[in-house]
């Protein structure tokens, strides 16, 4: 067979479920964190940009203000990406807003999702 007919060839079919599984099983562990920052993060966009950098980072969760004038939410993915974005709720935030902290509670591993996407939540 010449090399160009071999490389046309459909690939062997491997039924997606499968190939999830296995990559799941590659992937680092899963990780849960809950959040509030304080400081000035309502009125300032926080919400949008939260939700733009989980997507960006490819993190899962919510984010929404509180009655008490901080912002907060869940992010759930594997445990690099979720240390990233605690950082980005650390210590950017939108351009607008001024982060006096931010804690970090129920931090734990997970063998699965509980969220499909990122949301703002009202």
């Amino acid at each position: 067979m010449s090399l160009l007919r071999a490389a046309a060839a459909p690939a062997p079919h491997t039924p997606l479920r499968l190939l999830s599984r296995r990559l799941a099983a590659m992937e680092e562990p899963l990780k849960s964190v809950d959040y509030e920052v304080f400081g000035r993060v309502q009125g300032v966009c926080f919400r949008m940009y939260t939700e733009g950098e989980a997507k960006k980072r490819g993190v899962v969760g919510w984010v929404k203000n509180t009655s008490k004038g901080t912002v907060t939410g869940q992010v759930q993915g594997p445990k690099e990406k979720v240390d990233s974005m605690k950082a980005w709720l650390s210590k950017v935030g939108s351009p607008s807003s001024r982060i006096d902290r931010t804690d970090f509670s129920n931090e734990k591993t997970i063998s699965n999702l509980e969220y499909s996407n990122f949301s703002i939540r009202y």
